[in-house]
């Protein structure tokens, strides 16, 4: 049986690289703006370019709260967002990042990204999974950015590697007020009902 959750925060995963198409940027700033208007803080990983960058300029110019999280070593490269004030957090590396959003955030979304953006949402999911969090999981696949990711998880789901009950755990929309919604009542298997015990 499914619940419905509020969340007070979503953490955002998502691309830093500029050489993008604008709709992606746009997108991204349009998401930041949503959750601020909701009432919704936003997580992410620190960055001021990209689409990290746009979605936190938009829950910041819509009053929102935003926490960036950053590791050192990409502070120092000078891409660290200089408007978040006491709620950039500087961390030692990428571990303390991932682990440091998961604990400040009640969700997890992913915009489109790269390697550390699919990293960062499959590990999630992962835990999901596992129980080691009961929080959602959702992707925003804005202008069909994953439609290959989603025929792939389906692959994988066909082939056995995805159980049945699994399938559906990762929410995907593709826009972001039917995201929260999906994410609001997604049920999360309990761990007791699929592991297979020697």
């Amino acid at each position: 049986m499914s619940e419905h959750r509020t969340f007070k925060r979503l953490c955002v995963f998502c691309g830093s690289s500029n050489d993008v198409d604008p709709l992606y940027i746009n997108a991204a700033r349009a998401v930041g703006q949503w959750l601020a208007g909701q009432g919704i803080g936003v997580v992410y990983g620190g960055g001021r370019v990209g689409l990290m960058g746009a979605v936190a300029d938009g829950a910041l110019d819509a009053g929102g709260e935003v926490i960036g999280v950053i590791p050192e070593k990409i502070l120092g490269l000078e891409v660290g967002h200089t408007g978040l004030g006491n709620n950039l957090h500087v961390v030692r590396g990428m571990h303390a990042r991932k682990a440091m959003m998961a604990r400040l955030a009640d969700g997890f979304i992913a915009l489109p990204g790269g390697w550390g953006t699919l990293e960062e949402i499959f590990e999630v999911t992962t835990w999901a999974q596992l129980n080691y969090h009961l929080k959602p999981v959702g992707l925003l696949n804005t202008n069909g950015f994953y439609d290959h990711l989603l025929r792939f998880i389906e692959h994988a789901s066909g082939e056995g590697f995805i159980r049945p009950m699994h399938k559906d755990l990762m929410v995907v929309r593709d826009n972001i007020s039917d995201l929260v919604e999906g994410l609001s009542t997604v049920t999360i298997p309990k761990t007791e009902q699929w592991i297979v015990r020697p």
